[in-house]
């Protein structure tokens, strides 16, 4: 029954329903009066009926006042035990709620605080079971391993001289065990386990090849004990020593050998543990205390290790292999007969073991030696001086086959060279050196002070007399030696590479800089000389009041400074033409040609020739040597200030001359002449031209090579000659030529001739030369004169030959009158000179 139902039925009466039903039934069952009779019988059954409700009604209070009081008893009932069940409930889901966060894994990222579940309690039980079951497999190894390690060296320590093949078998054993071990771990596929079997493997074979190096100074204390009775590490006398300690020494040295050889046969001969570090074992007992002794003197607090000295201990250790050598060859190299390595070179073997000293000690200083660049150099050049030095004795350096990539020749400086931090520490130290060198040399006092040869000592004497008596200044002799000191610092580098980059770093620079220091100050004498600073003081930035430009480019001072460039250059170009034909040069320029890496290199460089352009069509080698472009540009200078000496001299010569062509025209020409001491007149207006060429010669004579003052002499004579015969013979002011032509007179004519021959023998003179090398450049101004000044009857001949002859006769004519020939001049020229005559 539902709450709803309950309700209603326990809502009172309604009294007025009741009295409206009441009425509605006496309503319809007594519609009449006649009706009223039977209103008894209704009003008994309605009090029967009446009764019986109110029975009824009574019963039903009864009966539902005992169902509420019931419906409570079961409604409380039940409460209690919602109460308990919510009560259930709630723990429940505590329950729960601590169960699956027991569930959520610890290495969960939003819970990173909590426990491992018991799952994962159990998985890391059962990991750290496998690995203490893994770790007891290995320690298993590990004691077994270590226990066959000890017997190995038990028993070859107990083992008596000769040494046997089986007195290694347990050894053998050992070397066995250890492969099964790493095959066992190779066969493994599982990664974590492939690690640790990996970690094993390596163990393993440490304590294998352990157990070889404790076997080995086993047999190595024995000849210890045998070369201290030998007097090791000095020179050995072998045949001085007793019978006994020989004796000793071989035995021990042989089963060092027999060690060796049963090493190699267990192990193979690929296995760097049967041949040692880098040699045969008895060798590298020797060189042990050849490296325990090193350490006493140059890697100690003691006086002997400086870094200042490299060469102490490089010169200990080659006197070390030098006076060894005999022992080597003598004792050693017998004792190898009859095994395995008597094709072994003992003296190279036992040096090969010294190298790693020397290595080991370089690779310890050269850091400390990178701030200080004049000690590092030092020390690169005294390891080269040792590493030629020892090629010198024969040996040959261990070079592997990557090093040969970039080193040829290897050797103890490859420690120093092949480090590109170091290598490039030492170039640019050796770089800053040279260029304070070269700017002490350009900026000393004397820098361009011509040397003469007298003054220099023998050797330097001789050297210029090598090089054609070719003078120099005090610059240029400097940086030639600075140019020769540099290639001795870097001959000796085994590299090419390394050769190709101090020859372009270092080495080019200097004679770049030079020959811009002397083209600059030829730069300089134009600007000076030139008409614009000449005639406004102060231009073009030179200071007028404060310089004189004529007297620094005038005169003989002006010759001065042009021959100073002239001999700088030419004599920097004949060192560098003297260098491009040495052997060094020669093998370096060949390997750049050769190595694709180098010619790229070299072709960057503008001072270095292109290889392309000088390569012959039959062959690839280049047929120009590697300062072939220097040579060039130097050469150009040489020629630039050889043209600029000879446009001085002419120049000055020329306009000196000015007032003596005009005085030639003057009325006064006859009357101011002087009567020479063979009565030619001379004018007084030729003498400073005369005297100015005289005093530039002589000084060209003492200061130029008797070659360049012969070719600048001829050049300078040439000109003036072909001036003076322009102006004062061919073109000469005054004259008119034709049919009402005006010659010279007979004493202009004689004055003329005594001109030209007193040029020739003004130059004679100031040459300190022949005549006939003086007459050379002036032929054509010298006939000129001698037919100028010849009597009548002396050209008569020539003239008809010359006017009026077919042939070449002419000439032949011409030379019995000037001794010259035509002297250069042509038919029409002589035509012209003989036409100046008033007598023809």
């Amino acid at each position: 029954m539902s709450s709803q139902k309950i309700q209603r039925l326990l809502e009172p009466p309604d009294v007025s329903a009741a009295h409206r039903s009441a009425l509605e039934y006496l309503n319809s069952s007594f519609t009449h009066i006649d009706d009223l009779d039977g209103i008894d019988k209704v009003l008994s059954q309605t009090k029967a009926r009446s009764s019986e409700l109110q029975r009824q009604l009574s019963a039903s209070q009864q009966s539902i006042d005992s169902l509420v009081t019931k419906t409570r008893v079961a409604a409380l009932a039940n409460l209690d035990t919602t109460r308990g069940l919510a009560e259930d409930r709630e723990s429940i889901e505590n329950e729960m709620t601590y169960l699956s966060h027991d569930l959520v894994s610890s290495i969960s990222p939003s819970k990173s605080e909590s426990n491992p579940t018991l799952l994962e309690d159990i998985e890391t039980m059962h990991r750290i079971l496998k690995e203490l079951e893994s770790v007891r497999a290995y320690v298993a190894v590990i004691e077994r391993t270590l226990t066959l390690s000890e017997g190995a060296l038990a028993q070859l320590r107990d083992t008596p001289s000769p040494l046997a093949k089986s007195s290694t078998s347990e050894y053998n054993r050992l070397s066995a065990f250890v492969d099964n071990v790493v095959q066992a771990c190779e066969s493994v596929q599982d990664i974590g386990s492939g690690e640790q079997s990996l970690h094993l493997v390596t163990f393993v074979r440490r304590i294998r090849d352990k157990t070889w190096l404790d076997i080995k100074g086993v047999f190595s204390a024995k000849l210890t004990a045998a070369l201290e009775n030998l007097q090791w590490p000095m020179a050995v006398d072998y045949p001085a020593a007793s019978v006994h300690d020989r004796k000793s020494f071989e035995s021990a040295f042989k089963d060092l050998m027999l060690l060796q050889e049963i090493g190699e046969i267990i192990e193979g001969s690929s296995n760097q543990l049967a041949m040692g570090s880098r040699g045969l074992y008895p060798l590298e007992t020797l060189a042990h205390a050849i490296s325990l002794r090193f350490k006493y003197h140059f890697e100690t607090e003691r006086e002997t290790n400086r870094l200042d000295k490299p060469e102490w201990y490089l010169s200990h250790i080659m006197n070390v292999a030098h006076d060894h050598r005999p022992f080597m060859d003598n004792v050693i190299q017998r004792l190898l007969l009859g095994t395995t390595y008597q094709r072994v070179n003992a003296w190279q073997n036992y040096v090969t073991l010294l190298v790693p000293i020397l290595e080991r000690k370089l690779r310890r200083t050269i850091p400390t030696l990178i701030s200080h660049p004049a000690l590092l150099a030092h020390t690169v050049y005294q390891a080269l001086i040792f590493d030629s030095n020892l090629r010198e004795l024969g040996y040959e350096f261990v070079v592997g086959a990557e090093a040969k990539k970039t080193e040829e020749k290897g050797g103890v400086s490859s420690v120093i060279l092949c480090q590109k931090e170091w290598f490039d520490a030492w170039l640019e130290g050796e770089k800053k050196f040279a260029e304070d060198q070269y700017n002490e040399i350009i900026s000393s006092s004397d820098a361009w002070v011509i040397v003469d040869d007298e003054s220099n000592d023998a050797d330097e004497y001789k050297l210029s007399r090598s090089m054609a008596e070719l003078k120099a200044t005090n610059s240029a002799r400097r940086i030639k030696a600075l140019v020769e000191q540099v290639t001795d610092r870097y001959s000796p580098l085994p590299s090419f590479a390394h050769r190709t980059r101090f020859l372009i770093h270092v080495q080019l620079p200097i004679l770049e800089q030079y020959y811009s220091r002397v083209s600059s100050s030829l730069d300089a004498f134009e600007t000076l000389s030139s008409a614009l600073v000449r005639a406004v003081p102060g231009a073009l930035g030179v200071e007028g009041a404060k310089t004189d430009s004529r007297k620094l480019t005038g005169g003989i001072e002006g010759s001065q400074r042009l021959c100073k460039a002239l001999l700088s250059a030419r004599y920097v170009e004949s060192a560098m033409q003297r260098w491009g034909e040495e052997e060094f040069f020669l093998e370096l320029w060949t390997e750049i040609n050769h190595r694709a890496a180098l010619r790229t290199r070299a072709e960057m460089h503008p001072s270095l020739p292109n290889s392309a352009d000088h390569q012959s069509s039959k062959s690839n080698a280049p047929e120009c040597t590697i300062f072939e472009e220097l040579i060039t540009q130097y050469t150009k200078l040489a020629s630039r200030a050889e043209d600029m000496l000879v446009s001085q001299v002419c120049g000055e010569t020329e306009s000196a001359l000015k007032p003596h062509f005009v005085s030639i025209t003057s009325p006064k020409d006859g009357s101011d002449a002087q009567n020479a001491d063979d009565g030619i007149a001379v004018p007084p207006s030729l003498l400073p031209s005369i005297a100015l060429l005289s005093a530039h010669l002589t000084f060209l004579r003492n200061t130029l090579p008797t070659a360049v003052t012969t070719h600048v002499y001829r050049r300078i004579a040439t000109h003036i000659s072909e001036h003076i015969l322009q102006r004062e013979v061919l073109f000469r002011p005054g004259l008119t030529r034709g049919q009402f032509r005006t010659g010279l007179a007979w004493e202009q004519a004689r004055s003329v001739h005594a001109e030209s021959e007193l040029w020739a023998e003004t130059c004679q003179v100031a040459l300190r030369t022949s005549r006939a090398r003086a007459e050379g450049p002036w032929a054509r101004l010298l006939v000129a004169g001698r037919l100028l000044g010849a009597g009548r009857q002396e050209v008569d001949r020539a003239v008809k030959e010359v006017l009026g002859g077919q042939g070449d006769g002419w000439e032949d004519a011409l030379d019995a009158v000037t001794s010259l020939g035509s002297g250069g001049l042509g038919k029409e020229e002589v035509k012209t000179v003989f036409r100046l005559r008033d007598d023809l």
